[in-house]
């Protein structure tokens, strides 16, 4: 038998609840489905809902208890300060990618301040969310991103046009279809969770070739790795997001190619999230 439909703000905040969703994420689909502000839902939960909302709102909910990001459902996610639009096409991006974003712009505000317009990759790039926020932060880089999905790039340029961010956005297995110039910093969040892990029912929902290669989930963080020499100049940077076992093998990879200076970031959970170094070898040009 279906569920009734909930008839007012409070019934449909406590159907979130028989339901297992949390009120915050029962919240914001509310507040998406009226039109409203989360704390215009605070002062009118006695409020009628019209029975198309109601229906929308129990189906939202529904999908939510089933797993389905909340991003999915309201199109929207905020990250690093850009309000993105995702779809199932893509990855619900995370928190704790930002911290990737934080570390490039530390770079191009540092040591790759002397260059006047860096050149920058995104190598997988989903809703475009590294891209266009490292474009926001830093607008004298250019930014290429990169995805072997056209459907992800349909929605990060899409992302880019609604934003007014300018990123060169082009279809390419990794490294294979960039052209030149090289690049002064490369940045990837590429799959990396291994073939059977716990986690990956959870995230039945979202596109499984841009959570897991297969595997001990290590492939595409080394294609990136050993594509590098080709495309990034010596003195430049690459860095990458891992997950949270994979640090040593990441930093050991990176050595083994020639990066120095070699370091790693920490998620909000103090995990060891993100990896990278600079390239020594001599590459097609110096940094300039």
């Amino acid at each position: 038998m279906s569920a009734a439909l909930p008839a007012t703000v409070a019934e449909a905040l406590a159907a979130a609840r028989g339901l297992g969703v949390e009120r915050l994420d029962a919240q914001w689909l509310l507040a998406h489905r009226l039109g409203k502000s989360r704390s215009w839902l605070l002062a009118h939960d006695t409020d009628a809902l019209p029975a198309e909302v109601a229906a929308a709102v129990l189906a939202d909910l529904q999908r939510r208890a089933d797993g389905v990001p909340l991003a999915y459902l309201t199109g929207t996610r905020e990250f690093h300060g850009l309000g993105l639009h995702v779809t199932p096409d893509v990855l619900d991006p995370r928190p704790d990618t930002e911290i990737l974003v934080d570390w490039a712009l530390e770079l191009l505000a540092g040591e790759l301040a002397v260059v006047e317009t860096p050149q920058v990759v995104d190598l997988g790039t989903g809703s475009g969310a590294i891209a266009l926020a490292v474009k926001q932060g830093c607008p004298r880089s250019s930014v290429r991103a990169l995805d072997a999905s056209h459907a992800a790039l349909a929605v990060a340029r899409a992302n880019g046009e609604r934003l007014g961010l300018a990123v060169g956005w082009l279809a390419s297995d990794w490294w294979s279809a960039l052209p030149p110039p090289p690049v002064h910093l490369a940045l990837s969040n590429p799959p990396y969770i291994a073939a059977g892990d716990p986690h990956l029912p959870a995230l039945r929902h979202e596109p499984i070739a841009a959570l897991t290669p297969g595997g001990n989930g290590l492939a595409a963080l080394e294609a990136v790795i050993a594509g590098a020499a080709g495309h990034l100049l010596a003195g430049g940077w690459l860095l990458l997001e891992h997950g949270y076992d994979q640090a040593e093998a990441v930093r050991r990879r990176l050595a083994a190619a020639g990066f120095e200076h070699i370091g790693t970031r920490c998620d909000l959970a103090g995990h060891e999230r993100c990896s990278g170094g600079q390239r020594s070898l001599p590459g097609p040009a110096r940094l300039a």
